[in-house]
């Protein structure tokens, strides 16, 4: 009687691979981001990071705990969660915004569906939506990058390249200062922003890492990021004065942080190639159409989460063939 068959959900083929072993590899992968985030942003930006980690950890542990279930806080998904909530925050927020962040994200977007492998949307990016609509003015408090000043930066707040195209519109109704940031500051991380998002090299970088690896499928990044790049720029052709470049809208905001690590998570993504496009190019196309017309500068958090709940209904009608199954019509 106690020999009882457990039955998971799918995929049930073994490759040898653990899940520390893929948590941690996720964990190299942002490396690059992470220790450009703490160098443009100094000290702040390393005291998140450590608060959400640490965080994450011990709400695992203590909800586990109290729970009676198995304790899986250092097998490194909790720390994968809490580096990707800290990516996805301002550097100058209080500590206690990444605290509370990794507390929802953990109990609120993991634990309550039972755990690491059930949770239906991606626990970090539940977290972040949390606090955005819960404390605006303590997530939208960017910081100036503070190249060579780490331990005492002077935090001065600035818009994000994105917000900049908001406050444009908004003030003059075309684009002006948005066009003054350059392609290369975008690329190297010299704009303000969240600490894991503003250095597009170090996000392909360690995207393409987890490519490598096969820990992540091309489909998704791909179809994402191409469809944001065309659906703007279509709009850019129409009328460049009242829209960015496609190039601009790539490179900059959360695209790459989501399309490389968040919208690729394993167990909120659709499980077939063909699903696995379907879900990209919904991503794409939410996030253009929040940051060409809706309130919020950035769409990635809300069109991954949006197509999060789409994946049951993908992997229900995008099936692969059957093996043994001759179409006879």
């Amino acid at each position: 009687m106690e020999n009882k068959l457990y039955v998971s959900s799918s995929p049930h083929i073994h490759d040898g691979e653990s899940i520390p072993i893929v948590m941690y590899n996720v964990v190299i992968a942002l490396l690059p981001a992470s220790l450009v985030g703490i160098y443009v942003f100094g000290f702040p930006a390393l005291k998140m990071i450590i608060t959400c980690i640490v965080f994450s950890i011990l709400s695992e542990y203590i909800f586990q705990k109290i729970a009676k279930r198995k304790i899986t806080a250092f097998d490194g998904s909790a720390i994968v969660t809490g580096l990707l909530l800290a990516m996805n925050l301002p550097s100058a927020a209080p500590w206690w915004v990444g605290a509370l962040g990794s507390v929802v994200a953990i109990i609120i977007g993991k634990q309550v569906f039972g755990g690491l492998g059930n949770n239906p949307f991606n626990p970090a990016l539940v977290a972040r939506v949390f606090l955005l609509i819960s404390f605006p003015v303590q997530m939208t408090k960017w910081m100036k990058p503070v190249v060579g000043n780490f331990l005492h930066p002077d935090i001065v707040t600035s818009a994000t390249p994105l917000g900049l195209v908001k406050e444009d519109i908004l003030l003059h109704g075309h684009i002006v200062n948005a066009s003054k940031v350059s392609l290369f500051d975008l690329l190297i991380g010299n704009v303000g922003g969240c600490i894991g998002e503003v250095s597009a090299i170090a996000l392909i970088a360690g995207g393409l890492y987890l490519i490598y690896r096969g820990y992540v499928r091309w489909q998704i990044p791909v179809s994402f990021i191409l469809t944001v790049f065309i659906f703007t720029g279509i709009f850019w052709l129409i009328n460049p004065q009242h829209y960015m470049n496609p190039l601009f809208h790539t490179f900059s905001g959360g695209l790459m942080l989501g399309a490389f690590f968040m919208a690729t998570d394993m167990v909120t993504s659709p499980i077939t190639e063909k699903g696995m496009l379907i879900f990209g190019i919904g991503c794409g196309l939410i996030t253009s159409i929040i940051r060409l017309w809706g309130g919020y500068p950035e769409g990635v958090s809300f069109a991954i989460l949006l197509m999060n709940a789409c994946v049951p209904i993908i992997d229900r009608y995008i099936k692969p063939k059957k093996f043994g199954v001759v179409n006879n019509g």
